[in-house]
């Protein structure tokens, strides 16, 4: 009887209803994927974005998975551009001054699955830095402005492309 309680826990503990990791992905049918240049097309440009954001991207692709990054004929490929870098003002002061700036960034991506082409998709994605008006948008506001934008994309791509949530 009691190796019938064992074999019961064991079938029970080691079966589950899929393949997870900790990254939140299933099985990823791919053994490698490229992402090519992401060219700021953007009618305000900021220059260095464009490398940054496509090394961005390629950091989170090979953290969060076990992936291998190659320059061509990749199972996965993105690629597309930087359409938007704007700034804007957000709230106003009572002497209709802008009191508070926004950083706005959208990112067009074409997704490419080579293994199973149903999982394709060309989207937008997007997302912004709120900042004090009287603050000059360079140096380390600038860097840390990208670094959050750059990580909500990012992560938006990779949820859409391999995460599927």
């Amino acid at each position: 009887m009691k190796k019938i309680y064992l074999l019961l826990t064991i079938a029970f503990t080691f079966s589950s209803c899929g393949v997870y990791n900790f990254t939140g992905t299933g099985k990823i049918d791919a053994d490698t994927f490229q992402v090519n240049f992401f060219q700021n097309n953007a009618q305000l440009i900021e220059p260095g974005i464009d490398r940054t954001f496509t090394l961005a991207l390629q950091d989170l692709i090979q953290n969060q998975t076990n992936l291998n990054l190659v320059k061509n004929s990749g199972d996965l490929t993105y690629e597309g551009e930087i359409v938007d870098y704007r700034i804007s003002p957000m709230t106003a002061t009572a002497n209709q001054q802008a009191s508070q700036n926004r950083l706005n960034i959208r990112v067009n991506v074409r997704f490419t699955n080579r293994k199973k082409e149903t999982d394709d998709f060309e989207k937008s994605f997007e997302f912004y830095y709120d900042y004090p008006a009287t603050t000059q948008l360079t140096g380390a506001i600038l860097t840390t402005a990208l670094d959050e934008i750059f990580t909500r994309i990012t992560q938006d791509i990779f949820n859409e492309s391999l995460a599927k949530w």
